[in-house]
């Protein structure tokens, strides 16, 4: 793996998204990488993406390319075509809460959000505002060449198991350290996930573990017809 720079500072278009602190990684990567690895069975290398998606509702194909034009960004709102990449990390302001079985697992202030380009946040969450008797650590890891190594997560409550729905990175690449022991969650196999007061939907296709509020406009990458892009 690439060394890579110290943390730095990153803003959004000014005409686009409220610039804030950030951390990005240094050099920027040329092979595929994903925002979260996916669950496996023993030690593996998953790539990250850094193919487009670009599917999506009120989404126009542009004949000859394959590609679709991105939704345009209404007031208060950012589109996932800004965010950088490679990711960024940023504090999330918003309180983070997550249902499970009739229970609340998660519910935090102190959550952190990554952004990369064509992908809803995905939000992380410390471990000391979740109900880890419920958040058991699972088989299995994987490689992530901009995170590290990833642990994942069951969460079991009360008879009712979701395997390896959570994952996270105990030893992460520098850019990511404000992370370490954070977990991160599928919004699909939950009963609610919650960003402020609204409920947020899962990133298409079920492969990424971002969430997608009202907050965030597409096409967002997952969906069908988005991996070549």
């Amino acid at each position: 793996m690439a060394a890579t720079s110290p943390l730095t500072a990153f803003s959004f278009s000014p005409t686009r998204v409220a610039a804030r602190s950030t951390v990005t990684l240094g050099a920027p990567w040329t092979h595929l990488a994903a925002l979260h690895p996916r669950p496996a069975t023993s030690n593996s290398t998953v790539p990250c993406s850094n193919r487009r998606n670009l599917s999506g509702r009120g989404v126009r194909a542009i004949m000859g390319n394959g590609r679709q034009e991105r939704v345009k960004p209404g007031p208060g709102q950012e589109s996932v075509w800004d965010y950088p990449r490679p990711p960024a990390l940023e504090p999330v302001p918003e309180r983070i809460r997550i249902e499970f079985n009739s229970k609340t697992i998660a519910d935090t202030t102190r959550g952190y959000r990554v952004l990369e380009t064509s992908h809803p946040p995905v939000y992380y969450i410390p471990q000391e505002d979740l109900k880890m008797e419920y958040v058991k650590k699972a088989q299995g890891s994987s490689f992530c060449e901009w995170k590290g190594n990833a642990t994942y997560w069951t969460v079991q409550v009360d008879g009712r198991t979701a395997e390896k729905v959570g994952w996270s990175y105990e030893s992460p690449t520098a850019p990511f350290r404000p992370i370490k022991s954070y977990i991160a969650f599928y919004c699909a196999p939950m009963d609610a996930c919650y960003v402020g007061d609204e409920r947020a939907q899962p990133q298409p296709g079920g492969f990424y573990g971002g969430w997608v509020t009202s907050k965030v406009v597409g096409p967002f990458k997952g969906g069908p017809g988005s991996w070549g892009w």
